[in-house]
Formats: structure tokens, sequence, C-alpha cells
């Protein structure tokens, strides 16, 4: 006995549901103004930069630092000599976690946050779009009880600007930066940002304030279906 595969091509439609709700777009920024803000950023930065260049080590593994942290706690004086970090290092975070962190305490809250962002930078043209997907709704959760003109501004680099701000940092792979509200020094920038930059647009979250009737909405697609084999005897 033999069998077949029976012709291919068929398919079948397929319905699903969806919500206007599921998702949140990035902000569109020409290039100009995306060059304009890196370059404003980098400026912002660069004295971190320099300071962790000047006077911190680089790090030489887990045992090291572990060692490194060990003499640290057993000092008795803290060393002077050292300059102590930029004010505006204290208002800055760095990293996918951090401000992934920051942006669900903020957003866990009903009321304003006491120290919530302005401006928050991601590295966008680096990165695969599952990686940094989560920013656009939970940026505009966390400014939903913001005055319009202080809501979060959320910036999706889309040309490859890791190397770049990572070096103004002096950290190795830098992928997002957040900027706090009172961030000394960073008023040129804000000013420029809240011009080009609209906020995160989650109509979502205002459905509740105004209700709107939303039609049901069905996606349809067609799938090939699965050949079957033609028995032969």
């Amino acid at each position: 006995m033999s069998s077949t595969p029976a012709p291919a091509g068929r398919k079948r439609v397929v319905h699903q549901l969806d919500t206007p709700f599921s998702s949140v777009a990035w902000p569109e920024i020409p290039p100009e103004d995306q060059d304009a803000i890196l370059e404003l950023l980098c400026n912002l930065l660069s004295p971190i930069g320099h300071h962790r260049r000047t006077y911190s080590q680089p790090s030489k593994g887990k045992r090291a630092a572990r060692k490194a942290q060990k003499n640290e706690q057993n000092a008795k004086a803290p060393s002077t000599g050292t300059p102590q970090s930029p004010e505006l290092a204290a208002k800055v975070d760095i990293g996918f976690n951090s401000i992934t962190r920051s942006l669900e305490s903020m957003t866990a809250s009903f009321e304003q946050p006491a120290e919530p962002y302005s401006m928050i930078f991601v590295a966008r043209g680096n990165q695969s779009a599952p990686f940094n997907s989560h920013f656009p709704q939970m940026t505009g959760a966390a400014s939903r009880n913001l005055p319009p003109d202080q809501r979060i501004r959320l910036v999706g680099f889309s040309k490859p600007c890791s190397a770049r701000i990572s070096q103004c940092l002096g950290i190795a792979r830098v992928s997002s930066v957040a900027i706090l509200r009172d961030a000394p020094g960073a008023e040129a920038l804000w000013t420029f940002v809240q011009k080009v930059v609209d906020p995160v647009e989650t109509s979502w979250l205002r459905a509740t304030a105004e209700p709107q009737y939303k039609d049901t909405k069905i996606i349809t697609s067609e799938v090939p279906i699965g050949s079957k084999r033609i028995k032969h005897s």
C-alpha cells in the first residue's frame, strides 16, 4: 500500500477577535529631528562619561568587583581624592531593567509620581522590535496622571546609535536612557524634545473617562490546510 500527498494550495478562512486597545505606536519623529536630539543628548551626558573614564576603574570581572566592594566597605574614611560624580548622574537611569522597573512603579500608582521621567531615549536601530515594544504602552500608562505639557516623551532612534550613547556615558552596550524631570542642565534638550515629539497616544487609558462605542474588530485571514495523503491499495 502506498500513499501520495493531495494537491497543495488549499486554504481555509480563519476569524480572530482583536481589540483597538492592544497596541500603542511609537511617536513619529523626522530623521533630522532625531539627529538633533541625539546631539543634544550626547552633549548632556558627556560629563558623566568623562568622569567615569577619568576616575573609575574598568571592571575586571565579578571576583574583582566583590573584592573591591569589600575593601571599600572596610575603609574607615572615604577617599577625598576623587571628585564626586556630576549632579546629573543621580537624575539619569540607564538600561532596560532600571527604566522598566521605574515605569512599573509609576504605572502602579494612581497619583502623580514624585519623581517622574521627562524623557526616555531608546536605541531602536540596535534592537529587534519585540525587545523594546513595551516602552510605548508603559510610557503612556506612567504619564496618565501628569499634566499634558509634562507627559513623558518617548524618543526611539531609528538609526543605530547605541555605541555613541555608550561612549558618552562611559558604559558598554547602553540601549536606553531616561532623564528625570528635574535633571540639571537638561532644559535645552527638554524644550526641543517637547517641541518635536508628541506624547505617547494611549486611547485605551481614556476609554473610561470618555465613553465611546467601539465596533467589534474581527481579523480575517487565510491559512493553508495541511495536505491529506491519499491511500492506494
